[in-house]
């Protein structure tokens, strides 16, 4: 495997090198399901599944695990907010949250644990640190000892006097330090949902929650570990003190953080209230809109949610099903030529460049650039004629195979449908129109064929149907 990843622990681009020849571990944080997810939330989920298409095709295979939190405070407050129970409401979006990345058509990560499933191993973890030193017990609260663990902060490059100087730390009586992190908390009146535990009856923080359902399903020690920018600090930092405290071994060999989405020039976050759900950006644009303007920006950069941005990226979704619909409905039998020569060799260099730019750190934009160099060809070899079906087929083959990466390879249509003789009479009918001059008619006839599912398009040719 030749994949290189940008690790924010040694903030530089290095080889990924697995701990298990042959095979790729990665853990991604997923969402808390207290309400719908974001479009923002989609992303990670994204970056996660292409890793995985990516590194199969290489001949890895990855074992990608999704968490879902299904125990938290926001969770407590919206399910008192709404008067239902904390475990309905949790269960209600947690179902959501896999509706709508579904039909992002990605496929599912191979694990997708539930925090309510890991109680025994959360609390298995937490006795291990109190053996260790690493956390104590406070009236049925555990905190970890910040302090007791050197390499605090690495991570997010965060001093302890600097986090206190700057009040970053969580409340908690009971404390023996300001910075002293909570990794379980005792039931609480209003809450729901609880577990008995050694120290007391209660719940697990957010932090040992990933970690513990991470090394159930990975291992003490792992490949890469995804999430949101945002998620370093004190998130990612908690766990791996939390990880390697207990086991007193690298908790991850690289760190991947994407960047954010912005909404106006903010950080989309529901804490803000400048978000729109998945399912709604769904519903108006389509998954190929949306994983479009996701691979157009470096997972590491931003990506701006706008609607210039929005119809910039249908625009590139409908020049690659454009462009597959030519290549699909090409009946030439002209014999191989000089044309097949150099289409041939198109496709080939854009497999490798594409390749090539997803290996070296996920640059998708890059990998895109590929592609559509590939599709200026293709065309122009549509356009000139000549060229054998079965070189525009090769091509065509390698643009959807590398579109499959993407999580795009539902714009190849597979060919034409039939056409509908009630649509072929009224495309007859607003050319005759057209002829005419009569071009009101010929309008009126244009938007009942489009309420019919069908696109006129007129070139050099003649008129072309398409399907809308």
């Amino acid at each position: 495997m030749t994949l290189r990843l940008y690790d924010s622990l040694s903030r530089e681009v290095r080889a990924v090198e697995p701990r298990d020849p042959g095979r790729l571990a990665v853990y991604s944080c997923g969402p808390t399901v207290y309400s719908y997810i974001h479009v923002g939330n989609a992303r990670p989920f994204w970056i996660a599944m292409l890793l995985r298409r990516h590194v199969r095709r290489s001949g890895v295979e990855p074992t990608v695990v999704v968490n879902v939190t299904d125990v938290n405070d926001k969770i407590y407050e919206a399910a008192r907010a709404e008067g239902v129970p904390s475990d309905e409401l949790a269960r209600r979006y947690a179902d959501a949250y896999l509706e709508d990345t579904s039909r992002l058509g990605l496929g599912r990560p191979d694990v997708e644990p539930l925090v309510t499933d890991t109680i025994s191993d959360i609390v298995e973890l937490i006795g291990t640190l109190i053996e260790r030193g690493l956390a104590y017990a406070v009236d049925g609260d555990v905190y970890f000892a910040v302090e007791r663990f050197p390499a605090y902060g690495r991570l997010s490059r965060q001093r302890l006097d600097q986090l206190l100087e700057e009040g970053r730390v969580e409340p908690g009586e009971g404390k023996r330090s300001p910075l002293d992190f909570a990794l379980w908390k005792a039931e609480k009146p209003g809450e729901d949902t609880a577990w008995d535990a050694p120290w007391g009856r209660g719940r697990p923080g957010w932090h040992i929650e990933c970690s513990a359902m991470a090394r159930r399903h990975l291992g003490d020690d792992f490949d890469v570990h995804g999430g949101g920018l945002d998620l370093i600090f004190p998130h990612h930092e908690n766990e791996r003190a939390q990880s390697e405290g207990a086991t007193e071994r690298p908790f991850v060999r690289t760190w991947l953080h994407n960047g954010m989405l912005r909404f106006s020039g903010d950080k989309m976050s529901k804490s803000v209230g400048n978000v729109t759900r998945l399912r709604d950006a769904l519903d108006a644009w389509g998954p190929e809109t949306l994983l479009l303007l996701f691979a157009g920006a470096h997972y590491r950069g931003p990506v701006d949610y706008s609607d210039d941005t929005l119809t910039a990226a249908r625009a590139s979704a409908e020049r690659l099903r454009e462009v597959l619909r030519r290549a699909r409905a090409h009946t030439s039998v002209t014999e191989p030529d000089r044309g097949d020569d150099a289409l041939g060799a198109a496709a080939v260099s854009a497999g490798r460049e594409f390749d090539a730019a997803l290996d070296d750190d996920l640059s998708t934009p890059q990998a895109l650039a590929a592609l559509f160099g590939l599709v200026r060809v293709l065309n122009a070899a549509l356009d000139e004629g000549g060229v054998s079906s079965q070189a525009v087929a090769g091509a065509a083959d390698v643009l959807v195979d590398r579109l499959d990466v993407l999580g795009l390879a539902g714009l190849d249509a597979g060919g034409e449908p039939p056409v509908p003789e009630e649509v072929r009479r009224l495309a007859d009918a607003r050319q005759a129109a057209r002829l005419e001059r009569d071009f009101g008619r010929a309008d009126e006839l244009r938007d009942e064929l489009a309420a019919r599912g069908w696109s006129v398009r007129d070139t050099p040719r003649g008129p072309e149907l398409v399907p809308r």
